[in-house]
Parts: structure tokens; sequence; C-alpha cells
């Protein structure tokens, strides 16, 4: 019998070839039924993994977030590297500890904020600068991971300490040097000067770029010094007295010359951060 169920013509023309025939469709329609309930539920497995991946992927932002706030400390960013801005500026509230300063009429400073904008130079000039710190850092380096050049004072890391390169070197530094490169230093710092005089309603005639003020190069070296360890949160009104105002310009991208480094002020409420990029500057009201 099986024979003939299997031969179709054969089947037709038997007394039972019928039977086989409705057996057959029977067949057919439970396993399409069957083929019918394993795609539902391969279809159902496919939503809920996809299901599963996303909310694994929510919670796994979450959870970066959440380790980025409480590990970091930022929660806003002030200024992102990608940005081209003119003028951003944020008022915070005054430190009490301003009552016990002394106060000097046109230059200690009526409101207090955080400010960075990118018209202070071009990236043009950026460059040139740029090309000015690594010249004269060439001359020495710290063995931490911070270097400093102050063409101000003459200070200039080597090693684990500080010599003046104006007396070290002598009559060098007219090689390395050119008056162009002293001309265009201090014209940068003459429109620091304004922009951080506008930005606080002062009279910039009123105010003093003072010492320290310098390049600073920072590299994955180990420190060695306090000197070298630039990520602890400080003050640099506690440290310098004399500070109203401090300002910062950038002359290196922020993930494309190098990686962390961002610069975080820590306010009540909010931390912001500022992602640097060469020819960008920030000022502040310490």
């Amino acid at each position: 019998m099986a024979p003939h169920r299997r031969a179709g013509p054969k089947a037709a023309e038997s007394g039972g070839g019928s039977a086989g025939t409705w057996a057959d469709r029977g067949e057919r329609r439970r396993l399409s039924s069957v083929r019918k309930s394993r795609a539902h539920q391969e279809s159902r497995r496919k939503w809920l993994k996809v299901a599963f991946l996303v909310s694994s992927a929510v919670l796994i932002s979450l959870l970066s977030w959440s380790y980025l706030v409480s590990e970091d400390g930022v929660a806003e960013v002030l200024a992102h590297y990608s940005e081209s801005l003119q003028d951003r500026f944020i008022e915070v509230p005054c430190s009490e500890d301003y009552d016990s300063h002394k106060r000097f009429e046109g230059c200690t400073p009526r409101k207090c904020g955080r400010g960075i904008t990118d018209a202070v130079i071009t990236r043009e000039e950026a460059e040139r600068i740029r090309r000015i710190a690594e010249r004269g850092l060439s001359l020495g380096g710290s063995d931490g991971g911070a270097s400093i050049l102050d063409l101000h004072s003459g200070a200039l890391s080597v090693g684990k300490h500080f010599v003046n390169l104006y007396r070290y070197f002598g009559d060098k530094i007219q090689e390395i040097f050119t008056e162009e490169d002293f001309q265009l230093y201090r014209d940068v710092r003459r429109r620091i000067q304004q922009t951080i005089a506008q930005a606080f309603g002062i009279s910039s005639s009123s105010m003093y770029l003072t010492k320290p003020t310098f390049f600073s190069r920072i590299n994955s070296t180990e420190a060695k010094t306090t000197h070298d360890e630039y990520w602890h949160p400080h003050i640099d009104k506690v440290t310098y007295g004399s500070f109203d105002y401090t300002s910062l310009l950038y002359l290196s991208d922020y993930t494309e010359d190098f990686g962390g480094g961002r610069f975080v002020f820590m306010d009540v409420g909010a931390n912001r951060t500022v992602e640097p990029r060469a020819a960008s500057g920030e000022f502040t009201l310490l």
C-alpha cells in the first residue's frame, strides 16, 4: 500500500488513492501550521532579542552616564571641541571670601563667572604661538609630565627645577626667538587682557597680566613633583593672592592632539567642562 500512496497516478486509480491524497493534504496543512508556528516563534525571538539589545544599550548608557557623573564629576559641557564660539559667559555667585581681600577700584570685579571664546586669535596665530612654545621648551623640559616656559620672567622647566633661560642661554636666545615672536606674544597678551576687561565690565588699563604668564605642555610622563600634578581641584586666588582673573589660551585640539585634558569648572550645583580647541580661550573670575 505504501508504494501506491507515494505514486500519484496509480493512487488516483485505486480505491485508496483518494484517502492517500487527503492524508497528504492533511500532512501538508499540519506541516504548514508547524512552519507558521515556528516562524512566529522565531519572529518573536528576534523581537525579544532586539528588545533585549535595546534595553541593554539603554541600561549601559545609563550606567555609563551615572559613572561619568559620579566618578568624573562632569555634568555639563560648557564648550564642545567641535564648536566655534564667539562669546559664551555664565555668571556665578561671587565667593564670600572676597570680603576678606583688599579691593581695588576699577580692577576688582563687580561680577563673577566663567567665559569662553574663539575670537581672541586665529588658528594660524595659534600655530605660530605653538611653534614659539615648542622652540623654547626644546631647550629644557620637566622630568615629570608638565613643562613650563614663561617668556615674561624667563622661567623654564629643566629636570626637577626652573632656570632663567635669558641668563642660562645668554645670546643663544636670539637664535631661538625673533623680535616678531616677542611682538606676537605681547600682542596676544594684550588681546586676552581686553577680552577679560570687556567680559567683566572693567577698564583694561586698570588691570595687569602679572606673572606667571606661561606656556604649559603636559604629557603622559609620570609626575615627579607636585608641580606636575595639574589634575587636583584648586583655586588660583588661594595660591596667588594677587590673582582676580585667570585665562587659558589653547594651542592644541582635544581628541586630535591628545586624550583627556578637559578643563572642569567645579561650581555649586553643576560641574562645567571645556574640551580644548586650538585658538579657543577661557577665562574666569576665581
